[in-house]
């Protein structure tokens, strides 16, 4: 752990299954920071939408369903950040297929955006974070002292998913896997509101090649240069 670290906040972008919760947690650990995955907050709402029956096409209700819902951040293992919404964990139901299949679409509402938005600035508040997601270094936090973004090819990314699923002992099936992540990939990055792409002062780091500590190892060395 570095002391006395002039760096309060991180941004972390990339695609989803490039590794920025991996290395997230691992990095804030190293740092004494906390970590938070905003991935989490939009499945956690994506679950809430899915249980009211809204459709993912009624862009009017998913805004006011946002403003009504009560996001609260609480304190896990090793300085991880989950999030209760309207006072219930819901972190064992959000990575299912049901969710998987619909938060990109729920995540490109303008109305929803906005109020996660204002919900991750204000956990920021507090300083010594290091947040995950799509739009960190060029919405949430354009701000943040060291922003990356992180890339790989979308059949490493989909090699990692697939191997991850067969862990949890999921049915999977590799082909489906890599179709799923360039769809997500190009809901992702071809949305009008917040499309992901790296800021323009965002170091980029290919994760394609690289162990999970080697990332870890790379960031760390350039908030080391930073506190210089």
């Amino acid at each position: 752990m570095i002391g006395n670290l002039k760096l309060q906040l991180i941004a972390m972008d990339g695609p989803v299954a490039v590794g920025k919760s991996s290395v997230g947690r691992l990095l804030a650990r190293s740092l004494g920071f906390s970590f938070f995955d905003t991935g989490f907050m939009y499945r956690a709402f994506t679950w809430k939408v899915l249980r009211v029956g809204i459709s993912p096409d009624d862009v009017s209700a998913l805004s006011q369903l946002a403003n009504k819902t009560r996001f609260d951040f609480v304190p896990c293992q090793e300085g991880y950040l989950s999030v209760i919404i309207d006072g219930e964990d819901v972190s064992s139901d959000i990575l299912c297929p049901e969710v998987e299949g619909k938060v990109s679409l729920i995540a490109r509402v303008a109305g929803v955006r906005q109020v996660m938005v204002t919900q991750q600035r204000r956990l920021a508040e507090q300083g010594k974070l290091i947040m995950a997601g799509r739009d960190i270094g060029t919405v949430v936090l354009p701000w943040a002292e060291l922003k990356i973004f992180l890339v790989a090819s979308v059949e490493e990314r989909a090699n990692r998913r697939y191997r991850e699923l067969l862990e949890r002992e999921e049915k999977v099936d590799y082909n489906i896997t890599l179709a799923d992540l360039e769809k997500r990939d190009d809901n992702d990055s071809h949305r009008v509101i917040s499309p992901l792409k790296p800021a323009d002062d965002a170091i980029i780091i290919d994760t394609e090649n690289l162990s999970l500590k080697q990332v870890v190892d790379r960031i760390y060395d350039l908030v080391v240069g930073l506190n210089g």
